[in-house]
């Protein structure tokens, strides 16, 4: 969770002027966390800060806005959500000038026209971030608002467009914290529509490219051949990788185990490709499999991120 300085670019040099919502605290039960934001625009909201009347309203506000605004809401009783609870949004319009504000492990800033210095407690948290590691919380006070800056993107490269590629773009495109390429034989294999911030990549030899992808990036192999898909795995096993899945049956699996070893690889680097891939409790379903190859990638990200946190 933090803002994404590459998004908020890609919405302001597009539409030019944009409205970011965020939820700088939270008090009882409420639909999402301190931190939670969505940016409000002429295309339209993305990002969301737990939807109902709450995000209803915050969207109708964010309209039109000309400065920022702090403003505490009450779920129950102002807009009769089943929560409880209470959260303070702030509301910041966005331009290419304000946009130069960003920058470090930490983005605070004034939010409030009668806000003074930075605060000491923020002072504290950016001090600490820069000489333990630690990470910077969302914070609001005095007028001021801090915010992490979101954690560098995790390559995620996507081998093959079809429909369970299809379906794990369009599920992993939305979620913070994923960079991803799409690589597939030729353009008509895509769809018309990619979704914002996924680079598509045609290439007659798609192992060709393993050699270009980050060393710890994530890869999910799902093309329309076997040949293609065995071609890969070696390619990144010479490569190297942060994490690997291949779409397949066990029998699959246990073909390319015997060619992969033939290839000259250890068993402990095969071992270190997943397949098959997805929750076989969920079904075959193209966005059945998404769905569970995600919360997989999404279960060992929370992990890493914790171990990292701890370390720190």
């Amino acid at each position: 969770m933090g803002v994404e300085p590459e998004h908020l670019r890609r919405r302001v040099a597009a539409e030019g002027r944009v409205v970011r919502v965020v939820i700088a605290e939270v008090r009882g039960s409420a639909p999402r966390e301190a931190g939670a934001a969505m940016i409000v625009g002429p295309a339209g909201p993305t990002g969301t800060i737990g939807g109902g009347a709450l995000e209803f309203e915050a969207i109708r506000e964010a309209r039109g806005l000309e400065a920022p605004k702090v403003a505490r809401r009450a779920l129950g009783p102002e807009l009769a959500q089943c929560c409880g609870g209470s959260v303070v949004l702030v509301f910041e319009p966005f331009d290419a000038e304000r946009l130069a504000a960003l920058g470090g492990e930490s983005f605070a800033r004034p939010v409030a026209r009668d806000a003074g210095e930075m605060p000491l407690a923020m002072r504290r948290a950016v001090a600490r971030a820069r000489a333990q590691g630690a990470s910077v919380p969302v914070m609001l006070r005095d007028g001021w608002l801090m915010e992490p800056v979101a954690r560098a993107e995790r390559a995620l490269w996507v081998w093959g467009a079809g429909h369970v590629g299809r379906a794990l773009v369009s599920v992993m495109a939305p979620l913070p914290g994923r960079a991803i390429t799409w690589v597939d034989t030729g353009p008509e294999r895509f769809p018309d529509e990619v979704p914002e911030g996924v680079e598509v990549v045609t290439a007659a030899d798609p192992a060709r490219l393993a050699a270009h992808a980050p060393g710890d990036a994530v890869h999910l192999v799902l093309t329309y051949s076997h040949a293609l898909d065995l071609a890969l795995c070696d390619a990144l096993l010479r490569r190297g990788f942060g994490w690997a899945g291949l779409i397949g049956s066990a029998t699959k699996w246990a073909r390319f185990r015997k060619r992969l070893a033939e290839a000259g690889h250890p068993d402990a680097q095969i071992s270190r490709i997943r397949c098959p891939i997805g929750d076989k409790s969920l079904g075959k379903h193209p966005q059945a499999i998404a769905v569970g190859v995600a919360a997989a990638l999404m279960r060992e990200t929370a992990q890493q991120d914790a171990l990292k946190d701890k370390i720190a």
